[in-house]
């Protein structure tokens, strides 16, 4: 199996990590620009945005949004900026979908309900098909979040619908107590089950990252790495990571295995980049 060129998808910050958890994780708009930035220069293909409040509180306002986009442009204009339309805290179509108006190039898509420890993500049919439709409005293409075999089945029924059409890039979380776990066959099932010709990463929540991202790694996949899934270095959880930290290993085993880093242009090119990006 030729090793194909490795897609890096950066989640610096989330909706859950705290300063309190893990003082390095990035909240304020000028925080998460310099974390990606610095990523950005170390190579990642794209990043993956949520944006936080003067408190620290999840926000979808796209005045918040469009400081953290802009900042990011400054320095990584090639870069492929994905916003978060996640339903865990707020899930009216016209909040979730509100920072599309900023022209990125991905809104995430989690392509049904479901239970985290403590909290639930509600995405009903009806908020799916209408984040589709804000998308296909503002030339914006989906990264489709997968976190059990079901949302895969899901998303094929979109396409035959045609609320979304490839390129399609997936991204399945594992690790989450009520979805697919760092498994074998539930992670070949996974990959099997993908549309042809798809773009896929793993991620990891908590101590499942790092093996995740191996898995991935050694099957051609890509990796979703950063704070948002994990805020420790080691499995002990006795070190705690900076994005950073994260990122460079990847690089190192990236480099063992002689997987070349996506350049996020080339990312962009295959057809991910905003259809109305100037």
């Amino acid at each position: 199996m030729k090793p194909k060129n490795l897609i890096i998808n950066f989640v610096p910050t989330g909706m859950i990590p705290s300063k309190l958890q893990n003082p390095k994780v990035p909240i304020s708009p000028q925080e998460i620009i310099e974390d990606v930035h610095r990523a950005y220069e170390k190579g990642i293909t794209l990043v993956h945005l949520h944006a936080r409040d003067e408190t620290g509180i999840p926000t979808y306002k796209s005045a918040v949004y469009r400081e953290i986009v802009e900042g990011v442009k400054k320095y990584c204009n090639d870069l492929v900026i994905c916003l978060s339309l996640s339903g865990r805290n707020f899930n009216e179509l016209d909040k979730r979908s509100e920072a599309l108006e900023l022209g990125v190039d991905m809104g995430s898509l989690t392509l049904s309900s479901l239970n985290f420890p403590q909290q639930a993500s509600v995405n009903s049919p009806e908020m799916i098909f209408g984040l589709c439709e804000r998308m296909k409005e503002t030339g914006t293409n989906p990264e489709l979040e997968i976190f059990d075999l079901g949302m895969i089945n899901y998303s094929k029924y979109l396409i035959k619908k045609g609320m979304i059409s490839g390129p399609l890039y997936y991204n399945i979380i594992l690790g989450n107590i009520s979805s697919l776990q760092l498994d074998p066959t539930q992670i070949g099932i996974a990959i099997q089950s993908l549309p042809a010709n798809s773009y896929w990463s793993l991620g990891g929540i908590g101590d499942t990252q790092l093996r995740a991202n191996v898995i991935a790694i050694a099957l051609n996949g890509g990796v979703r790495i950063g704070l948002e899934d994990n805020i420790y270095y080691d499995m002990n959880r006795e070190i705690k990571a900076s994005n950073m930290d994260l990122i460079e290993r990847i690089h190192r085993i990236a480099a063992e295995f002689d997987r070349p880093i996506m350049k996020a242009k080339t990312f962009g090119d295959l057809g991910f980049y905003n259809k109305n990006r100037s």
